[in-house]
């Protein structure tokens, strides 16, 4: 892959949400067995999230998607799904207000991206999982999260979004942390579809973080027009560390 094509669509007819969504029911439903096939017979995975949400898609140079991820706003209640699934040690009350707010979601790099060679499927043939590896690709996994991420930032700064919400493991939030993507844990670790913690980061704070330990960085984040030489230089430093089967929201990666 020479180069990615990344832009953001809210349309829930689009073309590129349904291939997006075609590809959570993959993730979710048959890879993972996170849901029931059987709750999804048109083979797509979507939610009561779907139509507020912010929806990034990361695509090829080919018009093939990559990778996708969704920034979720809060519901009626005023209360992001992580917030029903997860204990806070913060009161509301000292929780930022929600409609400055939104929670990352279904973040996913498509499978012939993430795999490590030595991963096995369970119920394939030695064949099928060679054909996995095809192209050895993995190691443009970060350089794919790190485009997604710049897409959140861009909408988020479009449309006065302070603050991220996220549920995700230990070795993501050390691993986002030594890129100064800095995010608080707010609760304690709780079991949903894994042992996973809830997390905030302050963008401003992050803004500033990122800008002392690598401006080029910040510059690439806030340019979206640029070729992005910072993320490959950020994917060369090290393959991204990806497990069999990812996790809900943003548990996937462990970034570099």
């Amino acid at each position: 892959m020479n180069q990615l094509v990344i832009h953001a669509e809210r349309a829930v007819s689009s073309r590129a949400l349904k291939t997006a969504l075609q590809l959570r029911y993959q993730v979710y439903c048959l890879e993972c067995n996170f849901l029931s096939p059987d709750d999804y017979p048109d083979d797509i995975e979507t939610d009561e999230h779907d139509e507020g949400a912010a929806h990034f898609h990361a695509f090829d140079a080919g018009d093939e998607l990559v990778g996708y991820v969704r920034l979720v706003r809060p519901d009626a209640d005023l209360l992001f799904p992580l917030q029903r699934q997860c204990s806070l040690t913060a009161p509301r009350a000292e929780l930022p207000a929600p409609h400055q707010a939104a929670e990352i979601s279904r973040l996913m790099v498509r499978k012939d991206y993430r795999r490590r060679r030595g991963d096995r499927l369970s119920g394939v043939t030695a064949e099928q999982n060679e054909a996995a590896f095809a192209g050895d690709r993995r190691h443009e996994a970060p350089q794919i999260l790190l485009s997604l991420y710049r897409q959140m930032y861009a909408y988020s700064l479009a449309n006065d979004i302070r603050y991220w919400y996220a549920a995700m493991e230990r070795p993501l939030a050390r691993s986002l942390s030594r890129l100064k993507f800095g995010f608080d844990r707010i609760g304690p670790e709780t079991d949903y579809y894994g042992p996973v913690a809830p997390y905030l980061a302050d963008l401003r704070r992050l803004e500033s973080q990122v800008g002392a330990h690598d401006p080029e960085l910040l510059d690439w984040l806030n340019q979206p027009d640029k070729m992005p030489e910072v993320a490959r230089r950020h994917a060369d430093r090290g393959p991204a560390k990806v497990g069999a089967c990812p996790k809900p929201s943003v548990r996937l990666l462990q970034l570099l």
